[in-house]
């Protein structure tokens, strides 16, 4: 999944793709570079980001949504809002990407009506203030009993269970500790019935364990989306798709090729 961020405060690009145009370019270099989703969004959810008026953030992302629609990549849009939900699925959106779950009024109603298939994300707090205090008694226990919930209300609302994805929200309202565990025990998130989908890349979590600025945060940020797929994630959000893609395909082949050799052993063997 490659991160198209279309807002001027973006903490990864500095607003390098605040351009519908620009926006477009990147995606298609992302789609090109391997990305089978592109994830746009209006409305920064960094530490302390101020909420966006409707009319901005419709304004940022249609024009993108449009432009990107009819590539082999499925649109995902990350929004919290239901008319930006509704805007961009008539638009060609194939994804609702919502770091509150659809907990908003009519999010859950407007997602399903939608079509679109729902990445349903844990945050603790609301962006301004998620950082301030964070607490858990046992984050991964928490975090898991959090989005089963939300994925069975969405459920029993008329989703079809191939329709939602889950995201442990990795960096929203967690201090390191929070998540090197959830990192760590991921494999219990992957057991809970959904698809998993991990976002890490040039976060604050890869700058502290380096040492690094945001920009210099490449090869922690590919380490983890490694780490994380070995541990079961099947959806990476990346900003540097290419790097990404090249180190899973690597991965990948290593894993593909012992699981190869041991069906012709037991083919063999029968």
């Amino acid at each position: 999944m490659g991160v198209l961020n279309v807002t001027p405060d973006s903490f990864s690009d500095g607003g390098r793709f605040f351009a519908p145009a620009a926006a477009c370019e990147q995606g298609l270099r992302m789609i090109a570079a391997g990305a089978a989703i592109i994830d746009i969004g209006g409305e920064s959810t960094r530490p302390g980001a101020a909420p966006v008026p409707l009319a901005e953030e419709l304004r940022r992302v249609l024009p993108v949504v449009e432009g990107l629609c009819g590539t082999s990549a499925v649109i995902s849009v990350d929004t919290s809002k239901p008319e930006v939900m509704r805007a961009a699925a008539r638009a060609g959106a194939g994804l609702i990407n919502d770091v509150r779950a659809l907990q908003e009024p009519e999010a859950l109603e407007t997602a399903l009506a939608s079509g679109c298939a729902v990445c349903l994300m844990h945050m603790q707090g609301e962006p301004r203030s998620m950082q301030r205090a964070p607490h858990y008694l046992d984050v991964v226990k928490e975090v898991k009993a959090f989005l089963r919930a939300r994925a069975h209300s969405c459920e029993e609302a008329g989703f079809a269970r191939q329709r939602i994805v889950i995201d442990p929200g990795f960096g929203f309202g967690k201090t390191q500790a929070h998540n090197l565990e959830l990192l760590r025990r991921l494999d219990e998130l992957t057991g809970a019935g959904w698809p998993l989908a991990v976002g890490l890349s040039r976060k604050s979590l890869v700058g502290r364990i380096l040492g690094r600025r945001d920009a210099d945060r490449l090869a922690g940020s590919v380490a983890l989306a490694v780490l994380a797929v070995v541990r079961g994630a099947r959806i990476i959000r990346a900003h540097d798709v290419e790097a990404t893609v090249d180190a899973l395909a690597a991965v990948a082949a290593v894993e593909l090729g012992a699981a190869t050799q041991a069906t012709e052993a037991q083919e063999i063997g029968t």
